[in-house]
């Protein structure tokens, strides 16, 4: 008949433990022995397993009969020192204590992976469990949203201040980058290149073409800048370079000169050489703080110089003295 007994139990409390005459345990719940696990609880000694810590002073099997009926408060015997509640029923020469984790309840289930299986099916600590599992998976469909919402904003910002042909920063990158060096007070350049003889490639042999010459000279302009200067496309054939920190002549012109260099090699397109040059004006920043808009008009205004020179040169921006 026990055996009947327990086996109804471990259904309707599968957090029951029975305790024998002699204060060891002779059955429990599934669910209390997968705290112990890998221990065996069913052979120890009450005491050795459970402290109890509410009625005061009372311990052993004689301090579980004489508080049946009333709440008790334990601690489990083991690193995790957890707390349980529970209620002891005298059962023949012993006892049966139905076992709960009251508040410390989600702390169980991360701490022993506990799920639904574990608990009466009528034990409220289902109920919250739902809650839990349905607020966790809230949570995470929240996190994937906000991580798709958040790719999508940064990629709407990169395509804001990308070319998209190129792939380089375009006009209003520029433009941020050229007023932030200008509100810093450090010496940087501003070097305005043109593609001389652009326009005939394009539209003799075709917007393909095109775009295969201005992935080259994306490639160039990479290879001949540092990684923390700033390369944009401004227009068709038109590109800015940001130099940083670099206010020496002699620098600059050495690196339009590579530039050039570079463009003056001939670019095939199939067996067809296609055939440009680079214009490009310089203006210096010492540290004055002119406008960006200034800076680009004196840009612009020495790589006009620059062409009408005869192409294919670079020019400085001759800026008035300091008063």
């Amino acid at each position: 008949m026990s055996d009947d007994i327990f086996a109804l139990l471990s259904v309707f409390c599968p957090m029951h433990v029975a305790v024998g005459a002699q204060g060891q345990i002779t059955y429990c719940g599934a669910s209390v022995e997968k705290l112990f696990a890998p221990t065996r609880l069913v052979g120890q000694q009450f005491d050795a397993a459970f402290h109890l810590i509410r009625p005061r002073g009372s311990q052993g099997l004689a301090g579980l009969r004489a508080a049946q009926g009333g709440g008790l408060q334990l601690e489990l015997r083991q690193p995790r020192r957890t707390r349980l509640r529970g209620v002891a029923v005298a059962f023949g020469p012993g006892v049966v204590v139905n076992l709960g984790f009251g508040l410390s309840i989600l702390d169980a289930v991360r701490d022993y992976t506990l799920s639904a299986a574990d608990f009466a099916r009528t034990d409220i600590a289902i109920e919250l469990l739902y809650l839990v599992e349905a607020k966790s998976a809230a949570m995470a469909a929240s996190r994937r949203l906000n991580l798709r919402l958040q790719g999508a904003r940064l990629a709407a910002e990169e395509a804001a201040i990308t070319d998209s042909l190129t792939g380089l920063a375009n006009r209003r990158a520029m433009e941020r980058v050229l007023e932030r060096l200008v509100q810093a007070r450090a010496p940087f350049a501003v070097m305005q290149v043109d593609l001389d003889h652009f326009k005939p490639v394009n539209d003799g042999l075709g917007h393909a073409a095109g775009d295969a010459l201005l992935a080259h000279v994306v490639q160039v302009l990479g290879q001949e800048t540092r990684q923390d200067d700033l390369a944009a496309r401004v227009g068709g054939d038109e590109f800015v370079l940001l130099f940083a920190g670099i206010a020496e002549r002699a620098r600059l012109s050495q690196i339009a000169e590579r530039i050039q260099r570079r463009f003056a090699q001939p670019f095939y397109w199939g067996d067809v050489a296609c055939k440009i040059s680079a214009s490009i004006g310089i203006t210096i920043a010492g540290g004055d703080a002119r406008p960006a808009p200034v800076l680009l008009a004196e840009a612009d205004a020495a790589l006009y110089a620059a062409k009408h020179a005869g192409r294919a040169q670079h020019a400085f921006h001759l800026a008035p003295p300091a008063q």
